[in-house]
């Protein structure tokens, strides 16, 4: 059973009706689930069913297929993507550091993580489509890169890109390294280098999504990705972000990342929904710079998160000056 909430709009002026004009369009986020440790089959059904029977025209998932203590096998990527392909809409896929960053802890199996990842690559991306029974034609990045995805619809540039909780893959020092993982010291030498490198690519690719939503003359864009960058509440349980590795800290694994989109930003007349997952609760926010310091055309959107397995509903209408129009779906199991 769905449950209908208030709509949240991202201007207080924004009229609460849907869009009415042909060329508006709804779209679904959702990600963090299934966590076999909370029992989420039932929940994680009853949200994909939730989705099937909307409006969308697609949906995007925004990483972590998967708990973070669970065993990074290969069946769980073939059975997700199964999962994903029975979905009735097209359903875009962003990878997420349960099912390759934190695949070197003990608990996981004690993977190499770069394995996974290449693993990932070969079996989430071996379609250059999207997922579902309808699918969505999708421009990649150059290998290795393949999981940075971009597409275009109705006056909207879409970007998606593989930016992962736990400090985006970045090894700060020896205890890190070593902690709970079956980690080598050549092992996080070879993170941070395969974090250098996603890095440039990732701020390419969004360079290049802002240029050609300025070409197009977009009204918006969506750039989703996984980790929370720390704009407030803590990534892991025992390590608050907000006070040691926020966004704007030189340790930290996103700071690049942010540096690039708040210059695309300021540079982009239209309005930027930034979409990541990671931290659970939903949340619907204008975070950048400071409550008196805003950048008035960026809207951060958290979706939900295991045990709190809901979806979010986004319209789309680019004569509305905030073009998107949010509304969290609050799902129960039938």
């Amino acid at each position: 059973m769905t449950i209908a909430r208030p709509l949240i709009t991202l201007l207080a002026s924004a009229a609460l009706a849907p869009a009415a004009f042909a060329g508006s369009f709804t779209f679904g986020l959702w990600g963090d689930m299934p966590y076999e440790k909370n029992n989420d089959a039932q929940t994680t059904a009853a949200v994909i069913r939730s989705i099937d029977n909307s409006d969308v025209a697609f949906s995007i998932f925004d990483g972590d297929i998967k708990d973070g203590s669970s065993a990074c096998t290969d069946e769980v990527f073939t059975r997700t993507t199964k999962t994903f392909n029975g979905m009735k809409a097209p359903m875009v896929y962003v990878p997420g550091d349960n099912e390759w960053t934190d695949c070197h802890r003990k608990n996981n199996g004690g993977w190499n993580n770069l394995e996974r990842l290449d693993a990932l690559r070969k079996l989430m991306y071996a379609d250059s489509r999207s997922f579902g029974r309808r699918k969505l034609a999708l421009e990649h990045q150059d290998a290795p890169f393949v999981e940075n995805s971009r597409f275009h619809k109705g006056g909207v540039v879409f970007a998606q890109v593989n930016v992962a909780g736990s400090n985006n893959n970045r090894v700060l020092d020896e205890k890190e390294c070593g902690s709970k993982s079956a980690r080598t010291a050549a092992d996080c030498e070879a993170d941070n280098a395969e974090y250098a490198a996603r890095n440039a690519a990732v701020n390419r690719w969004i360079e290049e999504s802002f240029a050609q939503a300025r070409q197009r003359k977009a009204k918006g864009l969506v750039l989703t990705l996984q980790a929370d960058p720390g704009f407030d509440l803590a990534e892991t349980e025992d390590l608050d972000e907000a006070k040691t590795r926020g966004w704007n800290r030189p340790e930290s694994g996103y700071k690049d990342l942010m540096d690039t989109v708040i210059r695309e930003t300021k540079a982009f007349d239209g309005q930027v929904l930034f979409v990541h997952g990671d931290t659970h609760v939903f949340k619907l926010d204008k975070p950048l710079y400071a409550p008196l310091d805003l950048l008035p055309n960026f809207t951060r959107l958290q979706t939900f998160g295991s045990p709190n397995n809901h979806w979010v509903h986004v319209t789309v209408n680019t004569r509305k000056p905030g073009v998107f129009t949010v509304r969290p779906v609050m799902v129960k199991p039938d």
